[in-house]
């Protein structure tokens, strides 16, 4: 069955339509369902500015559906996907409200710190959002909520989730492989790893952050020794300048 937004039969009189070449002027003729047509006057590419992706923006047989899709749905897909991880992180963990609090928290730093690294946001925040989802079956398999645990079983339970929602095999594998060993860097690491081990880290040195002059010299000598990235650094720096320290 094809998807009834694309499907002619539900056409109307506003199926066929002009715009203008964004390059020369010159009109080009769409069908809604093209999502992209050649400039006969210039042959400059121009996008349907009138398509309706709706669900093609998150689902997984776009392309077969629409064709090769244009680099802006593309992006649009990304965004779109990492809000739905959010979504599926919260059901999962569903009253769980610490942890759900706790992903939240670095998914945000994860955002500031990506864009400063030129990392890929999409990646780095769904793996934010999934860092821990593996603590659940940790505690149940093991009785314990131990890192190498943690990284033991939360690929699986990552990779069930990002396949349902029609990630690409790539991206799966890259957040899957940042979540395997996300407590523990490796000699060489990638930006997007290093963007979300830093986030990581400041919402754990924020939740343990006590006033002590004594705790707050030795975070600071922590923010020096163990922070992967320069913005990670920077803004751990502005977390502990709020309490009196300056690393």
């Amino acid at each position: 069955m094809k998807c009834p937004g694309q499907d002619s039969r539900f056409w109307d009189e506003n199926a066929i339509f002009e715009v203008k070449c964004p390059e020369c002027g010159h009109e080009v003729e769409f069908f809604r369902d093209e999502t992209r047509r050649k400039c006969r006057h210039c042959g400059h590419t121009v996008t349907n500015p009138k398509m309706d992706f709706g669900c093609a923006s998150y689902c997984r047989f776009a392309a077969q559906c629409l064709g090769e899709l244009p680099p802006e749905l593309t992006a649009q897909r990304q965004e779109l996907l990492k809000d739905r991880v959010a979504l599926e992180m919260k059901r999962y963990f569903k009253q769980d409200f610490r942890r759900i609090g706790h992903a939240s928290k670095v998914a945000r730093y994860a955002e500031r710190i990506v864009k400063e690294e030129k990392g890929d946001p999409a990646v780095v925040l769904m793996a934010a959002y999934l860092h821990d989802i593996g603590i659940k079956e940790a505690e149940r398999k093991y009785n314990s909520t131990g890192a190498r645990y943690q990284e033991q079983e939360g690929p699986p339970i990552a990779r069930e989730i990002l396949t349902r929602l029609g990630a690409g095999e790539e991206v799966i594998e890259e957040v899957c492989d940042i979540i395997g060993h996300h407590h523990h860097p490796r000699a060489e690491e990638t930006t997007n790893f290093k963007c979300l081990y830093d986030a990581d880290t400041l919402v754990n040195l924020e939740e343990d952050l006590r006033p002590e002059p004594a705790f707050l010299q030795k975070a600071a000598a922590l923010v020096e020794s163990r922070f992967l990235t320069l913005a990670g650094k920077r803004i751990a720096g502005e977390v502990l300048s709020r309490l009196g320290t300056d690393p």
